[in-house]
């Protein structure tokens, strides 16, 4: 039993060694069928002192926009709540949901008859007093002239004076409640304030509305200029208030889920208001943009990516961020000897974002750097050029995986 025992151990001993052996210390002969497809027992592709398959970039002078990146939130430029200013029936109602509307368009009308027979007693009543202020001012000349030859006293001369200048404040009433009046019945018509937007009509014809109800007829937006509210970190304050010392500095609204590389532009705006005060409680400051939104691509209560443009830095160092390492002694970048070799070399970052990395130290206009495959890079490497999109160079397929036992039983045939 003991012997059985020693002689399973020694049969799986030789199999790992035997494995071991076709792995890494055989290498079949060279015009092999084996060796041909890279098969058990050759040398793996990308082992060490084989050129490694990298993208390269160039670094370029050029102007480069500083962008300060933000979430906003669409707003309507004005957004108006239209409601009754008076009581009464809702007789008509001439807009559709989501009509676009300009200002002096009539939305609907409440019925007007009561208050037109209002303006019509006021004006009766002004015509009244009208009449009788004629006739006191009349009596006043009248009496005046019998005051002056003592045919009757001074007391009724100043009596009927006063009578004359009650009657006129009576006549300047009367025009106070046909000018009401005359208000009232403007009320029963009622007229979009602005261009812009409808939305869902809240009130039907026939319902009887008044000045105190809280629902509106409908809620009008002005879409065309459109504002953005965003925020930034008061870190960014200095920079903010210097571009809007030059003028309202550019906005551009992005969409959600978009890289920010400023080619997938929603619209392009301008700065139109730094928030007085910073928010405590976040640190931050709140900006609003004005769009004029001709597509109408944006819509109030949505949210999109901001980019506001603080300066542009000109004639500067500039390589794609991904080209860009980092370390314990900080960035670096692989830099191309010759079209082979590439060593390490430390750099200084200035602004970066996205799209584009300022390079204040370290490089050169026309400086050739490793842009994708830096991760299997030592300085001293050696390297080969592709072009983008040629097919990468790749390790050989994964061995397939044995079925339990193969091994034993190959090592035990030989």
């Amino acid at each position: 039993m003991k012997l059985g025992r020693i002689l399973i151990v020694l049969i799986v001993l030789g199999s790992v060694g035997y494995g071991v052996w076709r792995e890494f210390i055989y290498t079949p002969p060279e015009g092999s069928e084996q060796a041909a497809r890279g098969g058990r027992g050759g040398r793996r592709r990308g082992a060490a002192g084989d050129p490694i398959p990298v993208l390269i970039t160039t670094a370029t002078t050029t102007d480069v926009p500083v962008y300060l990146d933000a979430l906003g939130t669409v707003q309507a430029f004005n957004t108006v709540t239209v409601k009754a200013m008076i009581d009464g029936p809702l007789v008509e109602v001439r807009f559709k949901e989501g009509q676009d509307v300009r200002t002096g368009d009539v939305l609907a009308k409440i019925d007007a008859r009561p208050y037109q027979a209002a303006l019509d007693q006021a004006v009766a009543k002004k015509a009244q007093d009208d009449a009788t202020l004629a006739n006191a001012r009349v009596d006043l000349v009248r009496y005046q002239k019998l005051a002056a030859t003592a045919y009757t006293s001074a007391q009724t001369s100043d009596t009927q004076k006063s009578t004359v200048a009650q009657t006129e404040a009576l006549v300047r009433q009367d025009q106070a409640q046909i000018d009401t009046a005359r208000t009232n019945l403007s009320y029963t018509t009622i007229s979009s304030p602005l261009d812009g937007r409808t939305g869902i009509r809240q009130v039907d014809q026939g319902n009887i509305v008044h000045a105190s109800d809280t629902t509106p007829l409908t809620v009008i937006t002005q879409l065309q200029p459109i504002s953005v509210v965003f925020t930034l970190p008061q870190q960014t304050l200095p920079a903010v208030a210097s571009a809007m010392r030059d003028g309202a500095p550019e906005v551009l609204a992005l969409p959600q889920g978009v890289a920010n590389d400023g080619k997938t532009v929603l619209d392009r705006g301008k700065v139109a208001v730094l928030d007085n005060t910073v928010d405590q409680s976040t640190g931050t400051i709140k900006l609003k943009a004005t769009f004029p939104n001709p597509n109408l691509a944006l819509w109030p209560g949505g949210f999109i990516n901001v980019r506001l443009l603080v300066d542009t830095q000109r004639q500067v160092v500039s390589i794609p961020p991904s080209a860009v390492q980092r370390g314990p002694q900080g960035t670096f970048v692989f830099l191309l000897k010759d079209d082979t070799d590439v060593i390490r070399k430390v750099v200084q970052v200035g602004h970066e974002d996205e799209s584009v990395s300022i390079i204040t130290a370290g490089l050169q206009a026309g400086d050739r750097v490793v842009l994708d495959g830096a991760s299997r890079l030592t300085d001293g490497s050696k390297i080969k050029i592709q072009t983008p999109g040629e097919p990468a160079e790749t390790e050989r397929p994964e061995r397939r995986r044995r079925a339990p036992g193969q091994g034993r039983q190959r090592a035990s045939t030989q």
